[in-house]
């Protein structure tokens, strides 16, 4: 049967299936812990399979970019937490302000990679360079994020709290990647040829996570909290929000002259927040907080950026086939 063109594709729907499943069956109790450590594993293990995947070469090829990457982490880490803090007077009335704490951690986070890499692969950018973009977007992340996540959310703590949670980080994501790294040698075959099996892996972390973190808001009642046109509102000011990167993001590559393939790298990497990353990162950085309000404006983000992302970047290849035609017919 022909898939309606009105749904969400698979991992939404699912996704949203996992929230309802949370909102009527939470987990409590020593289930509860149970889906903590399985989540745990699950993370574990998609970062240790990414960094068996990611080719050394890819990075080496991309990294030269140094104008290109500058731009992007400008982006990433400076442009989004600025947006975040100067709409407050907007925002806070709007979705008041536990999502809006959730919109400026959502601020402060890395980009995705696979997203953004498949969208540039699509679109004919830089790939080579968004590979890089991406991946080091992720990784600096692990050190950047806390940081921001102090000055933005004005977390109050001695210097040592905010070592002590990119350590934690380091020790939950990176540490994994880099093993994955090492392994390449011996595993990077077997995982390119297995990557529906890694595609599954990430969605499931994923959905472990935002089951647990919604159980725990659900047993807190967090949707006695959240009233609908708080909801509606989220999804407005999420919409604000990406626009406002996105044309950024085409000024900015137009103002630094850069060519056609790498304004559709800065603008795919540079637009993008990391549900995979940020949702972990939450259960190290919110340790005893609610999680749910935190992390429904990330949810709702990834799943806008993603729609948005992809018309922009069918249209950039559609664009960009009608141009080679037209330049193979003047061609003798």
């Amino acid at each position: 049967m022909t898939r309606p063109r009105f749904l969400p594709d698979n991992f939404t729907l699912t996704l949203i299936g996992v929230v309802l499943l949370a909102s009527f069956l939470p987990a409590s109790g020593q289930v509860a812990v149970g889906f903590g450590w399985l989540t745990n594993i699950a993370i574990a293990l998609l970062f240790f399979l990414h960094g068996a995947k990611l080719s050394r070469e890819s990075i080496i090829a991309g990294a030269g970019h140094w104008r290109l990457h500058l731009l992007v982490f400008s982006l990433t880490f400076i442009l989004f937490p600025i947006i975040g803090f100067a709409l407050k007077p907007l925002l806070s009335p709007l979705i008041g302000d536990d999502l809006y704490m959730g919109m400026l951690y959502l601020c402060a986070l890395p980009a995705t990679v696979q997203s953004a890499i498949a969208f540039t692969s699509l679109a004919r950018g830089n790939v080579p360079a968004a590979i890089c973009s991406a991946a080091a977007s992720s990784l600096f992340g692990i050190f950047l994020t806390p940081l921001l996540v102090t000055l933005l959310l004005d977390v109050h703590g001695d210097g040592g709290s905010t070592i002590d949670a990119i350590l934690k980080i380091s020790v939950q994501l990176l540490l994994p990647f880099v093993a994955g790294q090492i392994a390449r040698r011996w595993v990077g075959n077997w995982v390119a040829r297995n990557k529906g099996w890694l595609k599954f892996v990430d969605q499931g972390s994923i959905l472990l996570v935002v089951y647990g973190a919604f159980s725990e808001a659900v047993n807190e009642g967090i949707w006695h909290q959240i009233p609908l046109w708080q909801l509606a509102g989220l999804v407005l000011v999420c919409c604000i929000v990406l626009a406002l990167v996105l044309l950024a993001s085409s000024l900015l590559g137009k103002v630094f002259r850069f060519n056609q393939e790498d304004r559709i790298t800065i603008l795919f990497c540079g637009s993008k927040k990391s549900l995979a990353t940020g949702v972990p990162m939450a259960q190290v950085l919110f340790a005893g907080s609610t999680l749910g309000v935190l992390i429904l404006p990330l949810m709702l983000f990834h799943q806008i950026q993603l729609m948005v992302c992809a018309v922009l970047a069918q249209r950039y290849a559609n664009r960009q086939e009608s141009v080679a035609e037209m330049m193979g017919q003047v061609d003798p």
